[in-house]
C-alpha cells in the first residue's frame, strides 16, 4: 500500500532526525513527501532536502503571516529554485486572517504575485485559506492558476468545496479529521470526490488521533487514510491508491 504526504514541514527545527523520519515513513507506505515551505529560509531548506533526497519533493513560496519579509529579490530567489524539476509547485501561499496585526492588502498583493510566478512556470499552487475563504475564492476567480492547484489543510464549507472545484482544484486532508471537534469537516470529505483528494499531515502540527499531542510526522498519514476510508465505507487500500495517484498527477511526481 503506497501513499504520498502531499503536504509537511520536514525542515521544521524538531527535525533533527529527518533520515530516520524518512525511514519509518517508508516503512508505513509513505514512498514520497512533499515538503512546503513558507518563506525564503524555509524555501530554501525545503529546496535543498528535495535535492538530497530522491523521494522528497518540494513546494516554495511565502505564506500570509511572512510576506511582511518579502522583497523583490526574495521572489525572484523564489522564481529561480521554482524553476527545479525537485520543485512541484509555489506553495503554501494564500490569506491568513486569524491573527491580529495582519495586513490583509499586502496579504492579497503577494498572494496574487506568487500565483502569476506559478502560472509564468507552469506549475501548481499550493493555498493556505485561514478565516479567508471568500477573499480566498474571489482571488482564485480573478488570478486563476493555470495549473491543476491543491486547497492544504482544507477547512471550508461543501459550498467553498464545490466552487473551488471549478476553478481546478483539489483538497488535501490532515489530521483533523480525526479529532472529536472537527465540525463539519468529515461531512466535506465525505461529499469530495475521491479522485479530488489528497492525504497530509502538516507535520509537525495537526498530530492525528490517536496520537494527537505528540510530533507528527510523514508515516502518520496512514491515519488520515483510515478515516477517510471509513467515512467513504471503502477500503483504506482504495483511499491510498486514489490519493497517491491524484498526488502524482498533481505534482507531476
Amino acid at each position: 500500500m503506497e501513499m504520498i504526504d502531499a503536504h509537511a514541514h520536514i525542515t521544521n527545527d524538531c527535525y533533527n532526525d529527518v533520515d530516520e523520519v524518512l525511514e519509518r515513513a517508508k516503512e508505513s507506505g509513505v514512498t514520497k513527501v512533499v515538503c512546503s515551505a513558507f518563506n525564503l529560509l524555509s524555501s530554501q531548506n525545503a529546496f535543498s532536502l528535495a535535492k538530497k533526497y530522491p523521494n522528497v519533493f518540494a513546494n516554495v513560496g511565502f505564506h500570509p503571516e511572512n510576506v511582511g519579509e518579502i522583497e523583490k529579490k526574495s521572489l525572484a530567489e523564489i522564481e529561480k529554485m521554482a524553476k527545479d524539476e525537485k520543485v512541484v509547485a509555489i506553495g503554501e501561499i494564500g490569506l491568513d486572517y486569524h491573527s491580529e496585526g495582519f495586513d490583509k492588502e499586502k496579504q492579497k498583493e503577494f498572494f496574487v504575485k506568487q500565483i502569476e510566478i506559478a502560472n509564468a512556470l507552469k506549475k501548481p499552487i499550493v493555498v493556505h485559506s485561514r478565516e479567508a475563504m471568500g477573499d480566498t475564492i474571489e482571488i482564485l476567480k480573478k488570478h486563476p492558476p493555470i495549473c491543476p492547484s491543491l486547497m492544504h489543510c482544507y477547512s471550508g464549507s461543501l459550498e467553498s468545496a464545490k466552487i473551488l472545484m471549478n476553478l481546478g482544484f483539489s483538497f488535501s486532508i490532515g489530521g483533523v479529521v480525526t479529532f472529536k471537534n472537527a465540525c463539519s469537516l468529515p461531512e466535506v470529505v465525505e461529499n469530495i470526490p475521491l479522485d479530488r483528494l489528497l492525504l497530509e499531515t502538516d507535520c509537525p502540527f495537526m498530530t492525528p488521533v490517536p496520537y494527537r499531542g505528540q510530533r507528527n510526522e510523514p508515516k502518520n498519514v496512514v491515519y488520515v487514510a483510515d478515516k477517510i476510508a471509513r467515512l467513504k465505507g471503502i477500503s483504506i487500500e482504495e483511499v491510498a491508491s486514489v490519493t497517491t495517484e491524484n498526488a502524482k498527477r498533481l505534482f507531476k511526481i
